[in-house]
């Protein structure tokens, strides 16, 4: 031990195997070797890299001080250095050394607006704005942030390194350069004049006081750095101090010390340079490795390998020594891991390891839960799953909720994920959208809102009004609800009142210029006064609404301050972007051994079993990024680890994870997008095991997983006949019904009998159906305005129906120009009539048939010269063919024809003669517009099949007198697909079951 007041030059620098517990075995050894009798631990100062850290020591002494069976424990002073992993958020550090003339951290939204406004002066008027811009300040703060962890300046970017490579880049990376650089300039001169500096750069300084400090004059007190693995190099400088302190040391988490001299010398230079302060990472390094980020930190703490030291006491939660070993081989690096091949069986086990293997995510959620509730059963056994996957976590907890287990996921939820942080985000998508009907029913339905009624009676009200909404796309505002409220309300008065209390509350987010520049500040106070009229007093509540509260001060404090103006229909993806990095993170109250932990949460913790799940390509390890300013070529001249690095530090997690008693390393082979790729890791795991790999596989957890949602055989459904009674029976028939009750008796019974249709979508897309009814309209009004102006022209209808209809500017642009052109060949074609005459345009009919009501709705009547009627019906897909009406599976204008023929058109009497389809599609014939034709679907010359003109009528009259005697009067069956050659629609097939049976009933077809 050097002498008081002196610096030793021994460095003490230790490492605690994976196999030995980090946090137990820490605390074993601590309490021993800096316990004082009166005073316990409370002279030791921890340096711990996270506030999770903190955490997990803690609880590691309370653990520590049940086992040795101390009634009290005075705890060390636990300071946070900060998260300085390069894929971590850097913010503010706190300030233990008093340094007083350093100056403070900068807000990190503070910071965000002031970037972007720099950004906007330098780029001038092609600056982006609103969300772009704020996402490129963002981009750029943490490039900033990236260079400020290796204390790189602005200067280093114009280093002859960096200049040489220059030339060489694309023009994209060249312009991100020089704008990066031109900020970081501006950067540092803004931070001057206003006092402040950047997080990264003031704990730098921080690092450098204090080191300073410590190396002048020694604390009387011991000082010890445990689990700090970052290697940033100011950091690197303060460990190195502390580990040369005559009461300090340096533990050092998962550190192999079994590693061979060569596969150490295989992880490449880590930093190391020839010339003192040169940092080039070089291709060759093995960055993916779990030790190369130590190896880097000690070789910028200037501490060689062979002088970290075990350290020798273990843990509660340790693993057999042999696990080390096996861990050590796992991640040998590319060249080194040939030596797989000759290791004896022995040194490939993984005792207390087992693989899972789970069909899909839900499944995998489901056997996690069940191993997590079955290590419960044992007394005093602990917990813990680790996943870099937030919805796997999310489903693990919702699992286990079933059993009462309360297991928080402590990594967090994204603000925007929160009810509260949902409700305010739906506000903001209102005011963005102009309340188009799919945000505001989400608004309106939310768990949150009650507009301060019973939420029962609300619920019910807001439920009405959207399933009033349904259909193709409205208009945006609150026009088309106000006209579907006053519709409900002649029914039902009470949806008047409440519609008008909601009213009140949604106007302020509506009655905005949307494209009009507006102050953030005053958009956020607007959002916040509209959601808290919604919400009450619970959009402010639990954990998420105090989380929500103190980001919305904070933002509109420094948006307001920074002038920042976005147009509102930006602003909905500006505050998504910004409430996505605020995490919120369950409070206390959870099942006490029970975790379910992200990476970095996971980092120093330990369980008797630890379940590291998600092990999918691209989730563990995550995909690898690009800088968004600077190339990967230039972060290599200035000596920044690449994307790659991120892939070392997360096997470093699953190594230190692997350390625990029993481990369960899980993954699914598919997820929401199809096949996953398993892990690289848990791939390596599988060859370094080889044909030991089949007794550490479990299958029997994924089968009781199956069997839990496992359901007796349902016996075979039959085909669906359904034999309604004769009073059920006794409906109207519909021109266009007739071909679904001989096409399909099913899909009549369901819509005619049951009354059942289609439930259309909020904001829906616009469908055939849709255009075949904008069509109809546009011919109808051109019809009806000719009566009136014979000279009235089709494409200012055209329009004037597109606008009413809220086309949007997809269908304007890849329909409308069809559209018109067919429209124009319908003008020019009526038009030039001399001998035939429009007499009736959308006509209803009505006819008695064998005392049944059976009507329908003639798209147009024209007289012809010999005064006999033709009937005309638009399409605008491909008319039916000449085989199917003869078929009796498109007998719609004969239907219309022996309406016709009784007389059942009050406005077109006489006796029908043609029956044409117009359809708009593409021409067959020499149609100069290329759209429009006209199809009979009758048989007019020899070499045609189909039905004679003369023979139409009563082939239609036959065919509706069967149906009716069949289905309306009689008491057949209304078979599903009783016809498989009618073209029918799937609007049924889910509710007939038609995939159960349809198969079964092919197979029996084939065999007779």
């Amino acid at each position: 031990m050097a002498e008081e007041g002196r610096v030793a030059s021994q460095p003490k620098v230790y490492s605690i195997a994976a196999h030995r517990g980090f946090a137990d075995a820490l605390v074993a050894g601590l309490v021993p070797r800096y316990a004082d009798p009166e005073l316990g631990l409370a002279r030791l100062t921890l340096l711990l890299p996270s506030s999770r850290a903190r955490r997990t020591v803690s609880e590691a002494f309370i653990r520590h001080a049940g086992e040795t069976g101390h009634s009290g424990l005075l705890m060390p002073r636990m300071a946070v250095v900060g998260d300085l992993d390069l894929d971590e958020t850097l913010g503010p550090l706190l300030d233990p050394l008093g340094a007083s003339d350093i100056a403070p951290a900068i807000d990190p939204q503070r910071r965000l607006f002031a970037l972007a406004g720099l950004i906007a002066g330098e780029m001038g008027d092609d600056a982006p704005k609103g969300a772009t811009l704020l996402r490129l300040a963002r981009e750029t703060g943490a490039t900033m942030d990236r260079l400020l962890v290796e204390d790189i300046g602005p200067e280093q970017l114009v280093d002859e390194k960096v200049v040489d490579i220059f030339p060489d880049l694309s023009k994209h990376w060249q312009d991100s350069i020089r704008l990066f650089a031109n900020v970081q300039a501006k950067w540092l001169a803004w931070l001057g004049e206003n006092g402040v500096l950047d997080a990264a750069a003031r704990r730098n300084r921080l690092f450098d006081e204090a080191r300073q400090t410590w190396k002048a004059s020694p604390p009387d007190t011991p000082i010890v750095a445990a689990g700090v693995t970052s290697a940033a190099p100011a950091l690197a400088k303060l460990l190195r101090v502390v580990s040369e302190l005559p009461q300090g040391a340096v533990i050092l988490p998962d550190f192999d010390l079994t590693i061979d001299a060569d596969v150490w010398d295989e992880l490449g230079r880590a930093g190391a340079a020839p010339s003192p302060g040169d940092t080039v990472f070089t291709r060759d390094d093995a960055v993916t490795h779990p030790q190369y980020h130590l190896k880097l930190l000690l070789n910028r703490m200037g501490v060689g390998r062979e002088e970290v030291q075990p350290w020798h006491r273990k843990g509660m939660t340790a693993a057999p020594p042999e696990r080390s070993h096996a861990i050590s081989a796992v991640f040998l690096p590319p060249e080194a891991s040939k030596a797989w091949v000759d290791l004896p069986a022995e040194r490939r086990r993984l005792s207390g390891v087992r693989i899972m293997q789970a069909a899909n995510p839900e499944e995998e959620a489901q056997a996690i839960s069940l191993l997590v509730r079955e290590a419960l059963a044992e007394p005093e056994k602990r917990v813990a799953v680790v996943t870099p996957d937030r919805p796997l976590a999310r489903r693990v907890v919702h699992h286990l909720a079933r059993w009462n287990i309360v297991a928080d996921d402590s990594a967090g939820r994204p603000l925007s994920q929160t009810a509260a942080g949902r409700a305010f985000l739906l506000a903001a998508e209102v005011m963005s959208e102009g309340a188009r009907a799919v945000p505001l029913m989400a608004l309106l339905g939310h768990p949150l809102v009650d507009g301060g009624m019973e939420r029962g009676v609300w619920l019910r009200r807001v439920r009405r009004l959207e399933r009033a909404l349904r259909g193709p796309r409205l208009a945006p505002g609150l026009e088309p609800a106000r006209a579907e409220v006053a519709k409900l309300s002649e029914k039902r008065p009470e949806i008047a009142e409440w519609w008008e209390a909601a009213e009140e509350k949604l106007l302020p987010l509506v009655e905005i210029d949307r494209d009009a520049p507006a102050s953030l500040a005053d958009l956020i106070d607007t959002l916040a006064a509209s959601a808290e009229a919604l919400c009450g007093e619970k959009l402010w509540a639990q954990e998420d609404g105090r989380t929500l509260a103190s980001f919305v001060e904070e933002f509109r404090l420094h948006a307001r301050e920074a002038g920042f103006a976005v147009a509102p229909r930006d602003v909905a993806t500006v505050l998504a972007d910004a409430m996505e990095e605020r995490a919120v993170r369950p409070p206390y109250g959870g099942h006490a051994r029970v975790q379910v932990l992200g990476l970095l949460e996971a980092r120093m913790n330990r369980a008797d079993l630890v379940i590291c799940a998600g092990l999918n390509e691209g989730i563990w390890p995550a995909r690898g990024s690009v800088d968004a300013l600077l190339a990967p070529p230039v972060l290599r001249a200035l000596g920044v680890p690449g994307g790659d690095f991120r892939i070392g530090l997360s096997a470093h997690d699953l190594a230190g994870a692997m350390g625990a008693p029993e481990v369960v390393l899980s993954r699914s082979e598919r997820d929401e997008g199809g096949p996953a790729i398993p892990s690289r890791f848990l791939l390596r795991v599988q060859a370094l095991l080889g044909e030991l790999l089949p007794r550490y596989e479990d299958h029997e957890i994924i089968e009781f997983a199956r069997t839990m949602t496992h359901a007796a055989p349902a016996p075979e459904y039959p085909r669906p006949k359904p034999t309604p009674s004769a009073d059920q029976r006794d409906v109207d028939i519909s021109a266009t019904a007739l071909d679904r009750l001989l096409g399909d008796p099913y899909q009549f019974f369901a819509q005619k009998i049951m009354g059942l249709s289609d439930l259309d979508a909020l904001d829906a897309d616009p469908n055939p159906l849709w255009q075949g009814n904008v069509a109809h309209k546009i011919l109808e009004r051109w019809h009806i305005a000719r009566k009136s102006d014979a000279a009235a022209r089709i494409a200012p209808i055209m329009e004037q129906v597109l606008d009413e209809e809220n086309a949007d500017p997809l269908v304007r642009g890849l329909w409308q120009p069809r559209l018109q052109k067919a429209l124009e060949w319908i003008e020019e074609t009526v038009t030039s009539y001399s001998g035939r005459e429009v007499v009736a345009v959308e006509a209803r009919g009505a006819m008695h048939f064998d005392d049944v009501f059976v009507h329908g709705r003639a798209d147009r009547i024209d007289r012809l010269e010999d005064g006999t009627l033709a009937i005309v019906d638009y399409k605008t897909g491909k008319p039916p063919s000449k085989a199917m009406v003869e078929e009796g599976f498109a007998l719609q204008l004969g239907i219309l024809g022996l309406i016709a023929e009784s007389g059942g058109f009050p406005d077109a009497q006489g006796q029908p003669g043609s029956y044409e389809y117009w359809s708009l599609g593409r021409a067959k014939d020499e149609n100069p517009h290329g759209f429009g034709y006209v199809e009979v679907p009758l048989k007019l010359t020899d070499r045609q099949k189909g039905v004679l003109p003369e023979d139409f009528l009563p082939h239609t009259h036959t065919k509706l007198g069967e149906a009716i005697g069949k289905y309306i009067k009689g008491d057949a069956p209304f078979t599903a697909r009783e016809n498989p050659d009618y073209p029918a629609y799937d609007t049924y097939d889910q509710l007939m079951r038609l995939e159960e049976w349809l198969p079964r009933q092919a197979d029996e077809e084939d065999a007779s």
